[in-house]
């Protein structure tokens, strides 16, 4: 370990020194270049050339230029048309993860066999987070509750060297230690393989697109975890302590910088088991077709996409949580879920905004599915060297009116990420809900990040459960319908290359549903909820 320290430190101050002097020779170059130019305009400007030939020798110096830069660039920017939605903490993971890199841009480049090696990705990161959870809505009892989570990934994946063929293989290890709740799959999830799949990789199996980019075609089978749309649906989680994953085949057509993609899976979620090795959940299939049109990405993004999950109520073993299923859950279910989004940058205005419907339908058990949910949010961001951005949201997902009839009207929520961009303390979830938040973000500095929100809540059905708080329920509908209001605040801020510092801070203001329905659970319970949070990730690469 100390080689390796002070080979990092050499290599560190060798690109200090080394930096200037290339910056320098490279202005040199750029100078000499300008006066070259600047005497040709003069002579042709003596002997009275045509001005498109001026205009010509310009453009030509233009693109000198511009390639000489593009050299001494570490990355060379790519056309794409590939646009990110500004929309708050609904971006995916990547492919490999973040915390992942190829070995030949890591410090292991150093390491004789290895300066070469960029078929490979390497990742290792672990997480401890502290939380400070006083009165937490998600549990059924008024306690003070101090866990320390923590969990630990390695990831490595084999590409392009033996293409068609690739592989990956994730791993993860999930801990919660001095919890007053006995451990459940939410936190602790003790080593498992969360990703191992083997991959056919076509680069350009359709041709290319108008800007040049390869229209490739992935097939991969075995064990993933997904990302897809706004990851309200279908998520890798990225705030619980443990993911989601599932098994089956993904077929994706395209790529992100193409004008088009296009996805098709047909998988079968993990149930995840706290002290267990993890089992498919062979009593339920995920099919979905999704999409993506950039073409007019300047201008809007366009998502259709389409879900159906399909239980067979006989084959049920365990619930979600990872325990025995109840006797009521043995029942077949069919949930299909079609919707469209769009999302889109407004020119050079600052404006940006992001819309998403959906509508399900089919048969829960003996009842027939009719729900539907929408999210619109818009945002601005002004053009100051704080970067600061101002959005507004507004999200509604329907809820059962009546628990007696033959309808369900709850939206399901399916395999969405369990900490929404509604919810700091993690108590909504895109069921039976109907929030407005308000939320701000600057960027002081190169590093530190810091967001504002504030939130009000509450149930779209004053009959229905609210489902992310401990499934309080007020089936005669006296309690109301408001849950409360919530503020947030998050700073996060890079030490280094290798460390992050997470920082949050929520206060919940219970409103009168939620006094009313915890009080039949626990009279005499608090109406305020505080979640203080200290989290740090050290990544190896």
């Amino acid at each position: 370990m100390a080689e390796l320290r002070i080979q990092e430190g050499i290599l560190v101050c060798s690109l200090l020194v080394t930096s200037p002097s290339s910056v320098a020779q490279e202005n040199l170059q750029l100078k000499l270049q300008i006066e070259e130019s600047s005497q040709k305009r003069q002579t042709a400007s003596k002997n009275t050339v045509p001005f498109h030939e001026i205009a010509h020798e310009n453009a030509s110096f233009k693109v000198r230029t511009t390639t000489k830069t593009e050299t001494a660039s570490v990355n060379t920017v790519t056309p794409s048309y590939y646009v990110e939605s500004r929309t708050f903490g609904i971006a995916q993971e990547t492919e490999p993860p973040r915390y992942a890199q190829q070995v030949n841009k890591t410090w292991l480049k150093n390491t004789e066999g290895l300066a070469n090696i960029n078929w490979v990705d390497i990742g290792l990161q672990t997480r401890l987070r502290y939380e400070y959870r006083d009165n937490d809505f998600r549990r059924s009892k008024d306690v003070l509750d101090e866990p320390f989570l923590q969990s630990t990934r390695i990831y490595a994946d084999v590409k392009s060297k033996i293409d068609p063929f690739r592989f990956t293989v994730e791993m993860q290890d999930s801990r919660a230690y001095n919890s007053a709740f006995q451990s459940d799959n939410r936190n602790v999830n003790k080593t498992e393989l969360i990703q191992g799949y083997g991959e056919l990789y076509f680069k350009d199996a359709l041709g290319k697109d108008d800007l040049g980019n390869e229209r490739s075609v992935s097939i991969k089978a075995g064990r993933m975890t997904l990302d897809l749309v706004d990851r309200r649906l279908i998520a890798r989680n990225q705030w619980r302590n443990t993911l989601n994953t599932f098994q089956g085949v993904r077929t994706t057509f395209g790529q992100k910088k193409n004008d088009w993609q296009g996805e098709l899976i047909a998988v079968q979620p993990i149930t995840r088991l706290v002290d267990q090795a993890d089992k498919v959940n062979d009593a339920q299939w995920l099919y979905g077709i999704v999409g993506d049109w950039r073409k007019w990405s300047k201008i809007i993004t366009l998502q259709p996409y389409y879900l159906m999950l399909k239980q067979d109520g006989s084959k049920v073993t365990y619930a979600s949580n990872g325990t025995l299923a109840a006797a009521s859950a043995h029942t077949n279910r069919e949930i299909h879920t079609g919707g469209f989004r769009g999302f889109g940058i407004v020119g050079n205005t600052g404006l940006d905004y992001d819309f998403n419907y959906a509508k399900q339908w089919g048969n829960d058990g003996s009842s027939t599915q009719d729900a539907y949910a929408y999210n619109l949010e818009g945002g601005y961001t002004a053009q100051y060297s704080w970067k600061p951005r101002l959005s507004a949201t507004l999200a509604f997902a329907s809820g059962d009116k009546d628990p007696d009839d033959s309808r369900s009207q709850r939206f399901d929520n399916l395999f969405g990420a369990s900490r929404s961009s509604l919810s700091a303390s993690n108590s909504i979830q895109f069921s039976n809900i109907y929030a407005t938040k308000i939320r701000s973000q600057l960027t002081p500095s190169n590093k530190l990040k810091i967001d504002f929100g504030y939130s009000w809540y509450q149930l779209a059905s004053a009959t229905d459960l609210w489902s992310g708080g401990a499934k309080l329920q007020d089936k005669a509908g006296t309690s109301g319908k408001k849950i409360g209001e919530e503020f947030d605040v998050r700073l996060r801020y890079p030490i280094n290359k290798y460390i992050e510092l997470n920082i949050g801070y929520s206060h919940f203001m219970a409103g009168d549903f939620t006094k009313k329905a915890s009080q039949l659970v626990e009279p005499g319970r608090k109406a305020h909820s505080n979640l203080l949070y200290v989290e740090t990730t050290l990544s190896a690469f």
